[in-house]
């Protein structure tokens, strides 16, 4: 492992019962860089993503991440140091997790007011900020029910930005919106790689891993088949598996 990595990853390991869905990941991540992670359903991406945040425990392997070591062979980290790590790692899911009694605005807020303690008038300046770089600044006042679901997911790119993280994981983060609405979203996720926020993207959208990935990550079957460069994996893969899975992928296209 690097000494520069902010992700390290080493013998990562989680079952659900008898079922083996993680088996001996060893992976890394610098700052700065765009992974984009493909494969099959079932192949364990999601999983994988979601022990990186705490989210799902790991019966054996270790996970530094930001400097701090979030998964000790099965021990995670107390519930208070986890909270503060979750600060600094911000994840955008598939379903938006909005609160939906608050407005856009509030919704944005409330992270940086109660755990960084950031003043009212001092988050909802941040807000509004972050609402203009998603492309939602007339949407402050409005109510989550009220929003497209494109609308609904780049609300909650701007709230994991609102934490100010230093690294940022999407898990899936257009699978459930209409065809139309993926575009926006993805083009909020290419301005972030552009200002260099290191991202971890579990993704579908094939265009997006060709065009925004340092490192396409291919997994099937609980491990990964193997690692690199767009170029390589989308034009000379080495390996037999992803060779199937961008063919049976890119006759759907």
């Amino acid at each position: 492992m690097s000494g520069s990595a902010i992700v390290q990853i080493r013998d990562l390991t989680k079952s659900f019962g008898d079922h083996v869905v993680l088996k001996g990941i060893d992976f890394e991540v610098e700052p700065s860089q765009v992974v984009v992670i493909i494969g099959p359903s079932g192949s364990g991406k999601s999983t994988f993503l979601r022990c990186c945040n705490g989210l799902e425990v790991a019966e054996r392997g270790v996970i530094d991440i930001c400097g701090t070591r979030l998964l000790d062979n099965g021990r995670l980290l107390p519930d208070k140091a986890l909270n503060r790590l979750r600060t600094e790692v911000g994840m955008v899911f598939q379903s938006f997790n909005l609160f939906p009694h608050l407005s856009v605005l509030d919704n944005i807020t409330i992270g940086p007011r109660k755990l960084r303690g950031m003043s009212h008038e001092a988050a909802r300046q941040e807000a509004r900020a972050l609402l203009q770089k998603v492309g939602l600044s007339e949407k402050a006042d409005a109510m989550p029910g009220r929003l497209s679901g494109g609308q609904k997911q780049r609300v909650a790119i701007a709230r994991a930005l609102a934490m100010r993280p230093k690294v940022m994981l999407f898990d899936e983060p257009t699978s459930a919106l209409d065809p139309e609405l993926v575009g926006e979203v993805l083009q909020v996720m290419k301005l972030l790689a552009k200002e260099g926020m290191t991202m971890m993207v579990v993704t579908h959208e094939m265009g997006f891993a060709r065009e925004v990935a340092d490192v396409v990550v291919v997994m099937d079957g609980g491990g990964i088949v193997e690692a690199g460069p767009p170029s390589q994996i989308f034009s000379q893969p080495r390996e037999a598996r992803t060779r199937s899975f961008l063919q049976a992928v890119i006759s759907r296209e």
